[in-house]
C-alpha cells in the first residue's frame, strides 16, 4: 500500500471520527463507464481506496452508469482491470447506478407525493431561458404548480413511453431565486430511449447523476463522498435529495481539487475524438494519458500513486509538471530496473587483432548498485555494433568516445583503438576497423596511461533485432486550458510526439514478455510493449535536469 499522506479530508474524517458524528469509514469510486480511466482517476482512486484503507474502512467500486448513450461494456471491464492493475480492490463491493433505478424511480414518486418534484414541459432551451443568470433570479416554470395527482399520472406515463424523447423532465420543487443556480428546480429524470448496457429496453427514462448519486451513497452506506472540486456547488443539491427522502444515515459530500498536470488533456470526449479519429492508437497509445496507455507505457502503480501523492491533496487549483511524474517513475526504475545493452541506431566496429571465430563471454552487472541481483554473460566476437552517437571522425572538443586515432573503453571489456574508418561511394561509414589492447581485459592498462570515455557495444553475430519506439509529450501546449478561443486541442497535438526506431539491435539476455522493464544502458528506461514482443517502449529519458519541489 502506498504511504498516505494527511491531508485536510483526514482532518475531516478524524474530527467525524472524535466527535462521533462517524463511527467507521466508508468510500467509493464511482466512474461513468463512457471511457477509459486517465491519471487523473488515479488521484480519486487514491483518496477513496486509500483513504478507507487509513482508517480500517471499505472502499467501493460503483459504475455511474445512469447515461446509457454513452457507456459500453468495454468501459466496464477497462476501469475494473485498471482498479485491479492499481491495487485499489473494491473490498465493499462492485455495484452499478443501474441497480438502483427502481429505488430512484421509487423515491421520485415519493418526491411527487410529498410536493416536492413536478413533471415540467419546458424545453431544454426554455428550461435554460427560465432558469436566469448568476445575477438574476430564475422564472417559475408554468407546470410548477401542478397537482400531485396530475404529476404522479404524468411521471408513471413518462416511464410507460407514453411521451417523446425530451418533451417532458421530472424536476425537483425548490427555489427558483436560489443564488446557487443548482437549486433552481433542477431537472432529476428525463425521458431516453437508449437501449442500456445492463438493463437493455427496461427503462425510456433515466435519472440525472445529482439525484441518483446521493440516492446510491446513503443506500450503501457510504460516510464520506469524496468527489472533485467542481461538483461544490451541488453539494446542497446533494444534501437536499439526501434530506427530503429522508435517510436516516446520511453521507456527507466532501470536494476536492482535480489533477491537471502539464501537456495533457484530460477529457474524456476529447480523448475518445482522439481514438475514433485513429490520431492514436488506441485508448493504450503510450502517449494517452489514460491509465492503460501508461501501463503500455511501462508506469507503474506505485510510481503514478507516488506521483499523486508528492502533487499533493487540497482544495486549491494547481497545474501539476508532467515532468514530476517521469521523476517519480525513473527514480523507481533506478532501484529496480535490470541494465540492459541495446544499440538504437548501430554501425560495425570490426576489431582486426581479434581472431574472427572466436567468442569469449564478460560478465555484467545486472545492477551495478544492487549485487543481489546478479551477473549475466554477454558475448564479445570480432565484429561488434555500436551507436552512431559514439563515434566522430571529426570530434568536437572534449569528446571521449571513439574517434579516429584514440583509445576508449568497450564497457565492461576491452580497450579499443580506432585505426580507420570505411565509407561508401555516398560518404556513409560502412565499418571501423580497430585493434584491441587484449591485456586490458575487463582491466586498466599496465602501463598507467588513461581513457577517459566508456561506450556500449554488443556483438554482431548475438545481437537480436528489436523496434524501438520512443514517445514523447502528445501536446506542445504545457497548460490546455490557455488554449485561445479560436483555436482547439487539434491545433496543438506534437507531430513528432513519436518516433520509430526499426534498426535497433539488443543483447540476447533480454525477456521480451509483456511489461518486461529495463534500463538499456546509457540510453534510459524501456518496457517490452504489451501487443508486439519485438517492440520495446521508452519509458522514460535516463536522465533530467527536472527537480521535485
Amino acid at each position: 500500500m502506498p504511504e498516505i499522506s494527511s491531508n485536510f479530508i483526514h482532518d475531516i474524517i478524524d474530527s467525524d471520527l472524535e466527535s462521533g458524528r462517524e463511527d467507521h469509514v466508508h468510500t467509493r469510486f464511482p466512474p461513468e463507464p463512457n471511457g477509459y480511466l486517465h491519471i487523473g482517476s488515479a488521484k480519486a482512486i487514491y483518496i477513496n481506496c486509500f483513504t478507507a484503507k487509513k482508517y480500517g474502512g471499505k472502499f467501493n467500486l460503483r459504475y455511474d452508469d445512469t447515461n446509457p448513450s454513452k457507456e459500453d461494456t468495454e468501459y466496464v471491464d477497462s476501469i475494473y482491470e485498471d482498479l485491479t492493475w492499481l491495487g485499489a480492490i473494491p473490498d465493499g463491493g462492485v455495484f452499478y447506478g443501474s441497480d438502483y433505478f427502481d429505488d430512484c424511480y421509487r423515491y421520485a414518486e415519493l418526491l411527487i407525493e410529498n410536493g416536492l418534484a413536478y413533471v415540467c414541459d419546458l424545453s431544454a432551451e426554455e428550461m435554460r431561458e427560465y432558469r436566469g443568470t448568476l445575477t438574476e433570479p430564475g422564472r417559475e416554470s408554468p407546470y410548477r404548480n401542478r397537482s400531485v395527482e396530475e404529476n404522479l399520472d404524468l411521471f408513471r406515463r413518462m416511464r410507460n413511453g407514453e411521451f417523446p424523447d425530451g418533451s417532458k423532465t421530472l424536476r425537483a420543487k425548490i427555489d427558483m431565486s436560489s443564488p446557487n443556480m443548482n437549486m433552481r428546480d433542477p431537472a432529476i429524470y428525463r425521458i431516453v430511449r437508449a437501449h442500456h448496457h445492463r438493463q437493455g429496453d427496461k427503462w425510456c427514462i433515466y435519472p440525472l447523476y445529482d439525484f441518483a448519486h446521493p440516492i446510491q451513497d446513503a443506500t450503501e452506506g457510504i460516510t464520506h463522498s469524496l468527489c472533485s472540486i467542481e461538483f461544490e456547488n451541488h453539494r446542497p443539491l446533494y444534501d437536499w435529495v439526501v434530506n427530503s427522502i429522508g435517510f436516516e444515515k446520511k453521507p456527507h459530500q466532501y470536494e476536492f481539487a482535480r489533477l491537471n498536470v502539464t501537456y495533457t488533456v484530460m477529457s474524456k470526449r476529447y480523448l475518445r475524438y482522439l481514438v475514433e479519429n485513429g490520431l492514436v492508437d488506441g485508448w493504450d497509445d503510450p502517449r494517452m494519458p489514460t491509465l492503460c496507455g501508461m501501463r503500455r507505457r511501462g508506469y507503474t502503480p506505485d510510481a503514478i500513486f507516488e506521483f499523486v501523492r508528492r502533487a499533493g491533496i487540497a482544495k486549491a487549483y494547481s497545474l501539476v509538471d508532467y515532468e514530476l511524474l517521469e521523476y517519480c517513475i525513473r527514480e523507481e526504475l533506478n532501484r529496480t530496473a535490470p541494465r540492459r545493452i541495446a544499440v538504437l541506431d548501430p554501425i560495425k566496429v570490426r576489431i582486426t587483432n581479434y581472431p574472427e571465430d572466436k567468442t569469449e563471454y564478460f560478465e555484467l552487472p545486472n545492477h551495478p548498485g544492487n549485487p543481489d541481483m546478479g551477473k549475466r554473460k554477454v558475448p564479445f566476437t570480432s565484429e561488434l555494433y555500436i551507436d552512431r552517437d559514439d563515434f566522430s571522425d571529426n570530434p568536437p572538443p572534449k569528446f571521449f568516445r571513439m574517434k579516429p586515432g584514440a583509445e576508449v573503453r568497450l564497457m565492461g571489456a576491452y580497450i579499443v583503438k580506432c585505426n580507420e574508418v570505411i565509407k561508401d561511394e555516398n560518404g556513409n561509414i560502412k565499418e571501423i576497423l580497430c585493434t584491441a589492447d587484449i591485456e586490458t581485459g575487463c582491466g586498466n592498462p599496465t602501463d598507467g596511461r588513461k581513457v577517459k570515455g566508456t561506450i556500449h557495444w554488443l556483438s554482431a553475430a548475438h545481437a537480436e533485432d528489436v523496434r524501438v519506439m520512443h514517445y514523447d509529450k502528445l501536446f506542445t501546449i504545457k497548460n490546455v486550458s490557455d488554449i485561445p478561443e479560436d483555436k482547439t486541442y487539434n491545433d496543438y497535438l506534437n507531430p513528432d510526439s513519436v518516433s520509430e526506431l526499426t534498426n535497433a539491435k539488443i543483447e540476447p539476455n533480454i525477456d521480451r514478455t509483456s511489461g518486461a522493464k529495463y534500463q538499456f544502458v546509457r540510453l534510459g528506461y524501456y518496457v517490452s510493449d504489451s501487443k508486439n514482443p519485438d517492440t520495446f517502449n521508452r519509458i522514460v529519458s535516463l536522465k533530467d535536469s527536472y527537480k521535485p519541489e
